[in-house]
């Protein structure tokens, strides 16, 4: 029994978050690049992009840090909340009801009421929670997580402008790097929904695609 029964239930990170972390700083960062003119941008051009772009998604990096955390603690207090509605209920029924609600729908489905009832009784046992919750160190770590994801995905779409010196080559080789990362993306996405992970992987390419020419069109 661990002794923080209010710790996140969560991985640090589950792969689908961090597909999710990583494409949203790829689509970042394309669109900084995808917005470049070739044809008329310098040396002056090109570093004032890079900044944006590492500016932005060190930005949003630290924005997305704070949202997970902030989530954690959600989580946390739901827990902390229904733990203490368990305790106080009245009746087996409304206990069966609220532990079911912690539950995954399809394990619930096949608790028995005896299950409910040894469930019940094992919180009855557990010690009285403190008044808050708090953040632990797994929490931090997915902040840290979810900051360093979204920033360094910055960086393979960003190097070719650093170490070339003409925007033309620069970029094409730069949109090849996004396009081989989107299908990566969207290949391990389709691992984790144990679907067609190809299709996603292509579909993937397609959205990142489309989200980049829906920001630059509006202005983003």
């Amino acid at each position: 029994m661990t002794d923080d029964p209010f710790q996140s239930s969560k991985r640090v990170l589950t792969p689908s978050e961090r597909i999710s972390e990583v494409l949203f700083g790829l689509i970042m960062v394309i669109t900084f690049t995808g917005s470049l003119s070739v044809t008329e941008a310098g040396r002056e051009d090109i570093r004032t992009m890079l900044i944006g772009a590492l500016g932005c998604n060190l930005a949003w990096g630290i924005i997305d840090a704070v949202l997970y955390l902030m989530g954690c603690l959600a989580d946390k207090g739901r827990g902390l909340r229904l733990f203490r509605a368990v305790r106080k209920a009245d009746n087996p029924e409304t206990a069966q009801r609220l532990i079911a609600l912690a539950l995954p729908p399809v394990v619930a489905s096949i608790l028995r009421p005896e299950d409910f009832k040894t469930i019940h009784e094992r919180l009855n046992q557990l010690p009285e929670p403190s008044d808050h919750v708090k953040l632990r160190r797994d929490d931090w770590l997915g902040g840290i997580g979810v900051f360093l994801l979204v920033f360094l995905s910055t960086f393979p779409v960003a190097i070719p402008f650093m170490v070339m010196s003409e925007a033309s080559p620069a970029l094409r080789v730069s949109n090849a790097i996004a396009i081989v990362m989107l299908l990566g993306l969207g290949y391990a996405f389709g691992r984790c929904v144990g679907h067609r992970p190809w299709f996603y992987a292509i579909a993937m390419v397609v959205l990142g695609g489309t989200l980049v020419a829906l920001t630059i069109a509006l202005g983003g």
